[in-house]
């Protein structure tokens, strides 16, 4: 990709080279969240642990690789977010910044709307490429990990868990990936697979469930480092 070369142009000369700039556009996933726990007043809330976010790891990765490259990362992931309120928020959180890569995560809050929320999830997904390609900036769709496949036994958020669960193994999530993929092919964007990925995983006996930190929708800090080393790779090809 385009972007390794202007890393390799900024390692080799700092001073005279432009800045480079990655943005990660997605879900609590992408903010940095991880286990679920109750707080004082008996509400549920989230641990956030952005030094174990995926696009930390991706940014410790190409430091080491270029060490005298500075590489910006912009965190436009936030908590409960889908692909309509990313496109909404696009300029706001990540034109505004001129990035060179973005890196695109949407799926598991768009899916807990069932099919019937499909249509949509395409449509902000193509409005999001559409718009970053036209304005000159390298794509990478990521396509999302696998949700429980079990209701667990976290009473707080049962109701919760036991919908992902239903949505996981009906192959709701699946169909959503494969919009996903399919507009990151219409418009020339990388694709970074890592639902494959899990669900390969799954197939040849791991225990998906005990990869999710919260048990519910959010991957260990372990699994950030999949994602991570996959885009690296993606970047790479």
């Amino acid at each position: 990709m385009k972007i390794i070369e202007k890393i390799r142009r900024k390692a080799e000369d700092p001073h005279g080279a432009e800045p480079v700039t990655l943005a990660f556009l997605g879900d609590s996933v992408t903010q940095g969240c991880f286990e679920v726990f109750k707080d004082q007043n008996g509400n549920i809330d989230t641990v956030y642990d952005i030094t174990s976010a995926y696009h930390t790891y991706v940014r410790d990765i190409l430091c080491t690789l270029y060490p005298k490259a500075p590489i910006n990362i912009i965190n436009a992931g936030i908590g409960g977010g889908s692909s309509v309120g990313g496109f909404e928020r696009l300029h706001r959180d990540v034109l505004k910044f001129s990035p060179d890569l973005v890196v695109v995560a949407f799926g598991l809050n768009d899916a807990t709307g069932g099919l019937q929320n499909l249509e949509k999830y395409r449509n902000a997904m193509t409005g999001i490429c559409k718009t970053l390609v036209e304005n000159g900036i390298e794509v990478i769709v990521m396509t999302t990990n696998m949700m429980t496949t079990s209701k667990g036994n976290d009473e707080s958020v049962l109701e919760f868990t036991e919908k992902c669960a239903n949505i996981q193994n009906s192959g709701v999530l699946d169909e959503f990936m494969k919009v996903a993929a399919e507009v990151s092919r219409e418009y020339g964007c990388k694709l970074c697979d890592c639902y494959s990925k899990w669900k390969k995983l799954s197939e040849n006996g791991v225990n998906t469930d005990l990869l999710l930190s919260n048990g519910i929708n959010h991957p260990t800090r372990e699994m950030n480092r999949m994602f991570a080393n996959s885009i690296i790779e993606t970047l790479f090809e």
